[in-house]
């Protein structure tokens, strides 16, 4: 029986449709985009730009506020590192948190600490939220950034980004956005006044190592961002390097391709988890995050006396599931974002998160998933 993916959040199948674009233009439309003596470098920086001007209208921006990166790990030190330098320079030295981020922004943050920053880690309510009201009460006159996450990585629970964009517009303090998630996924979300959004490409159907970080103007006012890396023009020079025009053609293709499927998606996803829920039904577990304000294609389970890592393994010829972020999958530490929320030793610890694609799930057998927990469960 063919292993079903239950793992999309760490990364998810590269489109056809999308791999045969990304093909082209590495072995027909070869060209460096920065090449201006001949043809081949005017089209792929043609391409690059339809590619710019796509991406940043769905995230209702315009195409020079959008440069490319290798992915959002990439965007979020840019925007966070780089904006630190005007922090320094103005007297601003205070950032807002959430104790749940990936540690894509922990850990830049956590490098500010050492140069003089105080940063504010929120932790969230039980279900996984942070509120806007909570951020709002820790707001002062030296806070320079809020950073807060658009869709937790390992519970799927949507946070009040929109909210708090409009909340902090008129305000002196930025807002960055992690969106690795919910690009694509939330649109309307993103669209909203945020200062910086990081994007990723492998979470819907794009290649890895291509992203974006987009830089919304304030009227007539750049980010006051400076570059973390150094050695050419590129991308503002903000994020020197040779373009990938490959991949960036390939982001492109895999966002045209889930926006024209979204209603599809959508539906495809939340018949899955009705599936899961409806198997899993018949053990005992705990769901983790927010029943409302979460995404149809993540649920984070923990189930009653069964380890985690145990069921992973009686699992392995049923489905690829995970205990968390990839990026922390060698850690056998109880989750920080299910610790923060203030679960038990026990749940946090044993925390199992189901991902999907729709497309990826035609094998999937949700009773004998349940059936290998009941086997536990005895």
């Amino acid at each position: 029986m063919p292993v079903t993916y239950l793992d999309a959040a760490a990364t998810t199948r590269v489109d056809p449709r999308v791999a045969e674009v990304v093909l082209h233009w590495m072995t027909e439309d070869f060209g460096n985009a920065g090449s201006r003596t001949h043809e081949y470098g005017t089209r792929a920086k043609k391409a690059v730009q339809q590619a710019r001007e796509q991406l940043a209208a769905q995230l209702g921006a315009s195409s020079d506020e959008l440069i490319f990166t290798s992915g959002a790990t990439e965007s979020n030190n840019i925007a966070l590192l780089g904006l630190a330098p005007y922090g320094e320079k103005s007297g601003r030295r205070h950032i807002i948190t959430s104790a749940i981020e990936h540690k894509a922004v922990l850990e830049p943050l956590e490098h500010l600490q050492t140069r003089g920053f105080e940063v504010d880690f929120l932790k969230p309510d039980s279900s996984g939220r942070i509120s806007v009201q909570a951020i709002q009460e820790r707001l002062r006159p030296d806070t320079l950034l809020v950073s807060l996450m658009h869709v937790n990585n390992e519970t799927g629970v949507i946070q009040p980004v929109a909210e708090l964009a409009r909340l902090l517009r008129e305000s002196p303090t930025f807002l960055h956005v992690d969106a690795a998630q919910g690009f694509a996924k939330l649109p309307d979300d993103l669209t909203a006044p945020i200062d910086m959004v990081s994007i990723s490409g492998h979470k819907i159907g794009a290649p890895k190592g291509i992203g974006g970080l987009l830089t919304r103007r304030r009227g007539w006012n750049r980010i006051p961002l400076e570059p973390i890396m150094f050695g050419g023009g590129q991308e503002r020079k903000l994020r020197p390097g040779t373009l990938p025009v490959p991949l960036v053609v390939g982001l492109a293709k895999a966002e045209e391709i889930f926006r024209r499927e979204h209603e599809q998606w959508l539906a495809g996803a939340e018949k899955v988890r009705s599936q899961l829920l409806d198997a899993l039904g018949s053990t005992r577990y705990h769901l983790n995050g927010n029943p409302e304000h979460r995404v149809p294609h993540i649920l984070n389970v923990s189930f009653e006396g069964v380890d985690a890592e145990a069921l992973i393994v009686r699992l392995k010829e049923i489905a690829a599931v995970a205990t968390g972020s990839a990026c922390t999958s060698a850690s056998y530490t109880p989750s920080h974002v299910l610790t923060a929320m203030g679960l038990t030793e026990e749940i946090a610890a044993n925390g199992l998160r189901l991902s999907w694609f729709p497309a990826e799930t035609d094998n999937l057998e949700a009773q004998e998933i349940a059936a290998a927990v009941s086997a536990f469960q005895g």
